[in-house]
C-alpha cells in the first residue's frame, strides 16, 4: 500500500498537482505543503483501491521468485 501511495504521489507531483502558478503563490513552504497535500490525496486513492498496482508488483516478485 505505501509504495503504491509513494508511486501515485510522484505522479501527481509529475502532472503539477498542486502546483500553483498567481500573484499570491510560491515559496518553499508551499512546495513543502503541496507534498503533504499530495501525499494524502494519495494514500486516499490507494483505500479506496488505487490502481492494482501492489497486487502486479506482487505477482511479478512471485514470479521471479519461482524463476517462470
Amino acid at each position: 500500500m505505501a509504495l503504491e501511495a509513494s508511486f501515485l504521489s510522484e505522479m501527481l507531483k509529475s502532472a503539477g498537482f498542486g502546483s500553483q502558478v498567481n500573484s499570491f503563490s510560491g515559496g518553499a513552504g508551499e512546495d513543502h505543503f503541496a507534498s503533504f497535500h499530495r501525499d494524502a490525496i494519495a494514500r486516499r486513492m490507494v483505500a479506496a483501491g488505487g490502481l492494482g498496482m501492489a497486487e502486479q508488483f506482487f505477482k511479478s516478485m512471485m514470479e521471479a521468485k519461482d524463476g517462470t
